[in-house]
C-alpha cells in the first residue's frame, strides 16, 4: 500500500476509526497519527482519550486541527519519516476549518478546503507514505435545519468526493462492518 491512499467513511460510531486503525497497522510500517479533533468540552475529552488508549504507544501523534499538510510535510521530510499516515478525521477538520473561516463565502471556502486537502495528498504522495483517510459519511443524515450545519454537510461532501476520487480503496463502515466500495463499484 505504499504511496497509496484509502479512504474510511461511516457514521458516528460505526467503528470506522478502529477499521482504519486495524488497517493501517497490518502495514507492519512506522505509523504518524495526525489527530484533527480538538476537546471543546468534557464529553469531547472523553472521545479523544478513547481514540488515544486505543493507539499502540509506538505510533508518532501529531494534533494538528488545521494545518494538516504544513504539519504531515514536516514530519515526512525527516531522516526516519514513517511510512504510513493515519489522519482521523477529515470531518472534524473541516469542522475546524468551517468555524475559523466562517464568515468566508461558500467558493472560499469550498476552495481553502480543496486546497487544504489537496496538499495533504500531495505530501504523502511526494515522500512514498501511505495514507488512511477516516471521514464521516454525512450524506446518510437528515438535512440539518440550521445554516452553519448544512454548510458543514455540503463541505464534507465535496471533501469527501474529491478524497474518494485520490483514493485507490474507499470502505465504508457501517455497525462495525467494512464494505470495500471501490472493489463493488469495479473501479
Amino acid at each position: 500500500m505504499a504511496g497509496q491512499v484509502c479512504l474510511v467513511l461511516g457514521g458516528v460510531r460505526s467503528g470506522k476509526s478502529a477499521f482504519a486503525e486495524g488497517l493501517i497497522q497490518s502495514l507492519g510500517s512506522p505509523v504518524l497519527y495526525l489527530a484533527t479533533a480538538t476537546a471543546g468540552d468534557a464529553e469531547m475529552v472523553v472521545r479523544v482519550r478513547r481514540h488515544q488508549a486505543r493507539r499502540p504507544a509506538h505510533w508518532l501523534t501529531l494534533e494538528e486541527p488545521l494545518e494538516l499538510a504544513g504539519r504531515l510535510r514536516a514530519e515526512l521530510s525527516a531522516r526516519d519519516a514513517p511510512a504510513a499516515v493515519l489522519v482521523d478525521s477529515l470531518d472534524m477538520w473541516v469542522s475546524n476549518l468551517l468555524l475559523q473561516h466562517e464568515s468566508e463565502t461558500d467558493a472560499v471556502l469550498d476552495s481553502l478546503a480543496l486546497a487544504g486537502l489537496d496538499a495533504l495528498l500531495d505530501a504523502c504522495r511526494a515522500n512514498g507514505a501511505a495514507l488512511v483517510l477516516v471521514s464521516g459519511e454525512v450524506g446518510l443524515s437528515l438535512v440539518p435545519p440550521y445554516p452553519l450545519g448544512r454548510r458543514f454537510q455540503d463541505l464534507l461532501g465535496l471533501v469527501n468526493q474529491r478524497a474518494a476520487a485520490a483514493a485507490q480503496q474507499v470502505y465504508l463502515v457501517v455497525a462495525g462492518v467494512a464494505v470495500d466500495l471501490k472493489a463493488l463499484a469495479g473501479s
